[in-house]
């Protein structure tokens, strides 16, 4: 994918801020702040990558689209910050929302990036039929049943250990489906035949599942600095790491990325060549 379709998104997000008339002190500038500290915007990223191998004419009509999966992304990591939750100072290299300001002010930006997502979704620039379909995707992977249910049993599972395919359960919910669902926004957005979206279907949950073992491992290996916010947070959850140990937590990467240049195989092979540059960089787990 070109790296211009990624610059120009950022500045879409920048201009995109929501402006809000009160007489609130902080909430204008808290709604917006997370959002624009930054972070990989890998979901976006994914969605823009498929749009641009398949109907790079649409690139432009799907940066709502990819705000939207933003939003819906950041919202859930304010709400996994809260002292509730994970209890975390830092995200994106900036200090989480509940230390700046307060948690109730955190938790109501929160809810309100999760709303704006289908705001941005039903104002995009798509046919009706295909923002109806992107409006299903996200409320049903992010909602109840996927995002949400991966919390809920994560957060009521801490300090009690689970086996392997518990673990993997609430991962399909808290990580994989949002992460499979922005691929799915590109194919949607694209038109793809149904064949290319089953194809993705099976690379994102291989994806998705891969991004939270590598998310363990920088939890116990990784740099603060380098990746913007707390680490060692997860000595008392269910992480890959914790069950399976550093080494099996490695091999179990290893596993999931031959997994996906196998899925990739199977993709039409300028969207598997552009997927592959993008996710490739993330292959490398630095650490001791």
């Amino acid at each position: 994918m070109n790296t211009a379709i990624m610059q120009e998104f950022e500045e879409f997000i920048v201009a995109s801020v929501p402006q809000v008339e009160s007489f609130h002190p902080s909430y204008q500038k808290a709604l917006w702040e997370m959002v624009l500290a930054g972070g990989k915007r890998f979901r976006p990223a994914l969605c823009l990558c498929v749009v641009d191998s398949l109907a790079p004419q649409m690139r432009k009509n799907a940066f709502l689209p990819a705000l939207a999966l933003e939003s819906m992304h950041t919202y859930s990591l304010i709400h996994d910050d809260l002292p509730c939750m994970d209890n975390s100072p830092l995200r994106r290299g900036y200090p989480t929302l509940h230390i700046t300001y307060d948690e109730t002010l955190a938790l109501l930006v929160g809810d309100a990036l999760n709303t704006y997502a289908f705001e941005l979704l039903s104002t995009a620039r798509l046919d009706l039929q295909v923002k109806v379909e992107l409006i299903y995707e996200l409320a049903r992977n992010a909602g109840f049943s996927g995002m949400v249910l991966g919390q809920v049993l994560d957060c009521a599972y801490e300090n009690t250990k689970l086996n392997l395919e518990q673990l993997k359960i609430i991962h399909q919910n808290k990580t994989l489906k949002l992460i499979a669902t922005s691929l799915r926004f590109g194919a949607i957005i694209a038109n793809a035949p149904q064949e290319v979206r089953e194809c993705l279907d099976s690379f994102g949950a291989v994806l998705g599942l891969f991004f939270q073992v590598r998310d363990d491992l920088l939890d116990v290996l990784g740099d603060s600095a380098i990746e913007g916010k707390t680490l060692h947070n997860d000595e008392g959850k269910n992480t890959y790491v914790n069950l399976l140990g550093v080494d099996g937590a490695r091999a179990q990467c290893e596993e999931l990325i031959e997994s996906m240049r196998g899925s990739l195989a199977s993709l039409p092979p300028t969207l598997a060549r552009n997927l592959l540059a993008l996710i490739e960089p993330y292959f490398v787990i630095k650490g001791e």
